[in-house]
């Protein structure tokens, strides 16, 4: 490998020739070595969008030669088109506060700009990677802009997928709100519902928890770039966080405004703190669903069996015909995950000191993770499993007129506690609710057909 001799502040560094990135990049990829992984491709989007959009503001305030800003932007609109992505390096979890990654950002756009201009690489006296990429800007401000374009482009993704299976949940719903089935409290045989109804609540605890999402979304549209060290400002021309935040909310499609406090985005994580909650929320909502529909799905024998569920590979690597509840156990697995992420996204929002929290990407990590498997999962599950449930209609009517909770519905005819003689009797004979009411002449047979009517059991009498 042939190698170039590139100059920072601390010396010289031998930078791979063809490399876009430059010293600092060079130096921080040997030190960060943690997860293997490198930067999710919306922080680089959402951190190159931040450089063209303060290349733009530059220019027009006069600040940035216009050769050098356009030569910038046209470097910037390459990567976005998907190219030079192997040169962003550092890994996901670096330096604190983002500093690695935003100089490796720096150092490819500066590079690939002074290409574009016909100079070589690690000329920086044409094009400096501090001196012209990060113009007006600081990693202080940048990456915590960058945390929140970023979410809100993977939310745009992720609400999409929640809305499949929403969609998918209803229909369901839909299907299914005939079917009367035994309700359960306590994990024991309560008043009957239906199964559609359970799946209509389903559809609406998660559609609650989606605009809990969409909340975190509006207030994440808040930022602090052009507060550059601390939220001041310093070295930023007059009109300039205006200026960059229109061109900004341009190029990423998101209505972008500045914080009413210019220090609050640098120093609180509230607004990445309560997307982390929403999305914690979303997986507890999701977490729970999944968990009835494997009791449900159980047995087939043995277990309830009150759905059939599809078979989307072999069950069992022994047990021949074996069909697993497979993808509502990997949902469940997620939203452990999402939990999980959520307390380390706490544990960084409070570690910040004075005028800066510097746990960016950490807590960055973490969100980009939970939403990546939201998104790339839940049309899996909407299509695949929850689409191709079916109902056990026998079993289920079997359980709820076989059920001596049924004899609940006739506390107004024979009382409480007459009902409790019944029921207790009922478990231990094994004979029907009917049975004994009848031969007991508590109700005539008018009576008790009435009161077990199905539309009397789904309290629409």
């Amino acid at each position: 490998m042939s190698f170039r001799v590139d100059k920072d502040s601390l010396g010289d560094v031998k930078v791979p020739a063809d490399a876009y990135y430059g010293p600092f990049t060079a130096r921080a990829k040997e030190q960060y070595l943690v997860t293997g992984r490198k930067a999710d491709w919306n922080l680089i989007a959402a951190y190159v969008m931040i450089k063209r959009s303060a290349a733009l503001a530059n220019k027009e305030l006069r600040a940035l030669d216009g050769t050098k800003a356009d030569a910038i932007v046209k470097a910037c609109d390459e990567i976005l088109a998907g190219k030079f992505r192997d040169q962003f390096v550092v890994e996901e979890i670096n330096s604190g506060a983002g500093t690695a990654f935003n100089m490796n950002c720096n150092e490819v756009i500066a590079n690939r700009a002074l290409e574009i201009l016909g100079k070589s690489k690690g000329d920086y006296e044409t094009i400096s990677p501090n001196d012209h990429v990060n113009m007006s800007q600081s990693s202080n401000d940048t990456f915590p802009t960058a945390m929140h374009v970023a979410i809100l482009l993977d939310l745009n993704k992720v609400c999409a997928a929640v809305d499949q299976l929403i969609a998918s949940l209803q229909d369901k719903a839909k299907e299914f709100q005939n079917i009367v089935k035994i309700g359960r409290t306590h994990l024991m045989d309560a008043i009957p519902v239906t199964l559609g109804s359970e799946f209509e609540e389903y559809a609406y605890s998660i559609s609650q928890a989606r605009n809990g999402l969409l909340d975190a979304m509006k207030r994440l549209k808040y930022i602090g770039l052009g507060g550059t060290a601390v939220g001041t400002g310093a070295n930023t021309p007059k009109g300039y966080r205006e200026s960059v935040t229109k061109y900004l909310s341009e190029i990423s499609g998101l209505e972008l405004k500045q914080s009413e406090n210019t220090f609050y985005p640098l120093q609180s994580k509230l607004e990445v703190a309560n997307c982390s909650s929403a999305l914690r929320n979303l997986a507890v909502e999701l977490n729970k669903m999944a968990n009835d529909l494997r009791l449900m799905a159980s047995g087939p024998v043995a277990g309830l069996a009150e759905i059939l569920i599809p078979a989307v590979h072999a069950g069992s690597s022994i047990m021949p015909g074996k069909v697993n509840p497979s993808l509502a156990e990997c949902l469940n697995m997620i939203c452990f995950n999402i939990i999980g992420n959520d307390v380390s996204v706490a544990f960084a929002a409070q570690a910040g000191q004075f005028e800066l929290n510097v746990m960016l990407p950490g807590m960055l990590k973490c969100i980009l993770d939970s939403t990546s498997m939201l998104r790339n999962f839940l049309p899996i599950f909407a299509r695949n499993m929850i689409d191709g449930l079916q109902a056990n209609d026998k079993r289920l009517e079997s359980y709820v007129y076989r059920s001596p909770v049924l004899v609940t519905l006739l506390n107004p005819h024979i009382g409480y506690l007459k009902a409790a003689e019944i029921y207790k009797e009922s478990l231990k004979t094994n004979k029907s609710i009917r049975e004994l009411v009848l031969s007991k002449g508590l109700m005539t047979e008018e009576e008790l057909d009435k009161a077990l009517s199905k539309d009397n059991i789904l309290g629409k009498s």
